[in-house]
């Protein structure tokens, strides 16, 4: 059967205080757009022209900031892993961060229908003083249908250094067992996920950060944020997509370099 097949990659350079593009690269199914902002930062938003992934499909993305750069790079909507017959859909996404420059890594969630097959893989390497700024949320299901995608299977393996030394590693697994979705100390029955991962330019910094999210974090909500030397890691779950987004809207858009969120996120 025919699958898709997509490559981008977006390139910048530093002109005055503005990041601007250097290179662009797009084939097959992987699209980049650069809508017009009133910031300095580079804006780009990755489109998958497919209209989803199901087994087989094979997805690249780059990106490199320019040393004092700023880049912002989101997705135009949801990614959807559909039902797979059997293979595993790939997306692989590479990003470099010059020295000093800054990047906020922002795709809007990605569903999992019931049985797909979806195996990703973000790596990022930072400079000397560059920051980083990453979410990567999952949602289990789409809401307004009620479903629960209980037989999805999904692999997410982050691998983030700084002058190639590791900074930050992770691997995540659901295989569809019921353990899995309904274990106190794993899911715990929630259907939409997130981990935010915000990368200061030292620990001084960090532990900064780290104390204004905990301040604004709702008591009773399924959401926690950590602390080793430069790295903040945020981690939450709720049950449904809106109330996920409800959590990490206001943290995003303290960490982000913009000090907002794109508009597609807002649409």
């Amino acid at each position: 059967m025919q699958r898709a097949r997509g490559t981008g990659r977006v390139d910048t350079y530093l002109r005055g205080a503005s990041t601007c593009l250097a290179q662009l690269y797009q084939d097959g199914c992987a699209k980049i757009r650069l809508p017009r902002t009133h910031s300095d930062a580079l804006e780009a938003v990755l489109i998958n022209t497919a209209g989803g992934l199901t087994g087989g499909d094979i997805l690249e993305w780059g990106a490199e900031v320019a040393a004092e750069g700023q880049m912002i790079l989101t997705t135009q909507a949801c990614e959807r892993s559909y039902r797979s017959t059997g293979a595993t859909a790939e997306v692989t996404t590479r990003l470099k961060v010059g020295r000093n420059a800054h990047l906020d890594w922002l795709p809007q969630e990605t569903i999992l229908f019931a049985g797909s097959r979806l195996a990703r893989i973000l790596e990022i390497d930072l400079d000397d003083g560059a920051t980083l700024t990453a979410i990567e949320a999952v949602l289990l299901g789409r809401d307004a249908m009620g479903e629960e995608a209980r037989d999805a299977v999904f692999t997410d393996d982050w691998r983030i250094r700084r002058n190639g030394r590791l900074v930050h590693a992770e691997a995540t697994r659901l295989d569809g067992r019921d353990r899995e979705r309904d274990a106190l100390s794993l899911l715990d029955g929630a259907r939409a996920i997130a981990t935010i991962v915000h990368l200061a330019a030292d620990a001084d910094r960090a532990a900064q950060r780290l104390a204004h999210i905990r301040a604004a974090l709702p008591p009773s909500a399924n959401i926690a944020a950590s602390q080793i030397g430069e790295r903040v890691v945020v981690r939450a779950s709720a049950p449904s997509g809106l109330a996920l987004r409800r959590l990490i809207v206001p943290i995003l858009i303290d960490l982000t370099g913009a000090g907002d969120l794109p508009r597609l996120w807002h649409l």
